[in-house]
């Protein structure tokens, strides 16, 4: 039987990465850290300038015509969690009067994977009619279910109700994108999944900045849909 060959007893050494030797190089690899630095603040800068005034409590918000409400997931065909969350509140905007129709807004890129319709019987088990629900079932991101909300539906203006680590960029998006908007943050406890999220805003931050600058065409555009107009036109309460 052929022997194994032998592993080394020692593991090659792996080069290390030198500094410069000089004064001046040192003092350029310092400023490319900080540009570096700097660079990646900018996005996020941007997203609570241009954020920070619309984002409001359920109380103080204006009203309203469309409440949009993002998709966050679904677990065995039912909303997560923070998704239930969002719609919770929607739910409670819709109550109050403050908005008249909610269009949820999800991923329904395969057959068995639908948050829009899951979405929609969560509202309506929660007692919003569900002529008032209107579904954009290729919200595949956030850029892109902005730009179906005023290119697709027609928003003009929306109360945009997210997570409070996602609802900066939501606004600042859907502002870039034509929608007047404001947000309603839901608060959450913070948990593994509220810091993981607050992480991810600031890596999505630089993608939000690059959407809002060059503006792209969603991923599906697709012909204007006339539900938003319909169940606003309808005088059902």
């Amino acid at each position: 039987m052929p022997r194994m060959p032998r592993l080394p007893k020692t593991l090659p050494r792996l080069p290390r990465p030198r500094m410069p030797r000089t004064r001046q190089g040192r003092r350029r690899g310092v400023r490319v850290v900080v540009l570096g630095c700097v660079l990646a603040l900018v996005p996020a800068t941007w997203m609570r300038m241009t954020a920070d005034a619309r984002v409001r409590t359920a109380a103080d918000v204006p009203a309203r015509e469309v409440a949009v409400v993002f998709g966050a997931g679904l677990r065995d065909g039912a909303p997560t969690p923070y998704l239930a969350h969002r719609l919770d509140a929607a739910a409670a905007l819709y109550e109050s009067g403050k908005v008249r129709v909610v269009l949820v807004t999800g991923d329904n890129s395969r057959e068995e994977y639908d948050e829009p319709d899951a979405m929609r019987a969560y509202l309506t088990a929660r007692g919003v009619p569900d002529g008032r629900i209107v579904s954009d079932f290729a919200g595949f991101d956030t850029w892109d279910s902005c730009v179906r909300a005023r290119k697709i539906f027609g928003v003009e203006r929306a109360v945009l109700v997210t997570q409070d680590f996602h609802v900066r960029r939501a606004v600042a998006l859907c502002r870039a994108a034509g929608v007047d908007s404001y947000g309603v943050g839901v608060a959450e406890r913070r948990d593994v999944t509220w810091y993981y999220g607050g992480v991810r805003e600031l890596a999505a931050a630089g993608k939000a900045a690059l959407d809002a600058l060059t503006r792209p065409d969603p991923h599906f555009l697709g012909p204007a849909e006339p539900g938003v107009t319909e169940a606003l036109a309808d005088g059902a309460p």
